[in-house]
């Protein structure tokens, strides 16, 4: 489940930054990440789950997801035939990243058990590799999905990806 949401809200990526590119609007916004942290903290304090962990996980999230920002305005400034012709509105694509933030919380408190069990790097590992194929995710998306999800297990989760 957390690998699903977190490969859906990795999706949001490209969205975000079509909106930003050529806009002159950085990748980073330390006052917008702040808020989704608060906002996840609050939400595990009212299921009953981990604030500390909880942030910990959407930090990873919100990492991978600029990184993927960034890797494709590296490519669309090489490149500007490749570049998004649309723009996206980005309080539209942020209304869905709120969405899957708010499932992704919900999903973090409902696995506790089975992210402190040791076997949780492996059936990660598992989860990564089905999201891999069922998504046809690019090289891009497959190693950031994995970083956006480093932090799910309570020891660190590594792979070969």
């Amino acid at each position: 489940m957390l690998a699903d949401l977190s490969a859906r809200r990795l999706a949001t990526a490209r969205p975000v930054a079509a909106a930003k590119w050529g806009t002159g609007r950085p990748v980073d916004d330390p006052v917008r990440e702040q808020q989704v942290l608060d906002t996840a903290a609050r939400q595990a304090r009212e299921a009953g789950a981990d604030p500390a962990a909880t942030t910990r996980i959407l930090r990873d999230q919100i990492e991978a997801n600029k990184r993927v920002q960034r890797a494709l305005h590296r490519r669309w400034d090489a490149d500007p035939t490749r570049a998004p012709v649309l723009r996206p509105d980005l309080a539209e694509v942020r209304e869905e990243i709120n969405r899957l933030n708010a499932d992704l919380v919900r999903a973090i408190a409902d696995s506790v058990r089975v992210r402190t069990d040791p076997s949780c790097g492996g059936t990660l590992t598992a989860a990564v590799a089905r999201v891999r194929r069922h998504d046809h995710l690019d090289r891009l998306h497959a190693a950031e999905l994995t970083h956006a999800l480093r932090s799910v297990c309570a020891r660190c989760f590594t792979t070969s990806a």
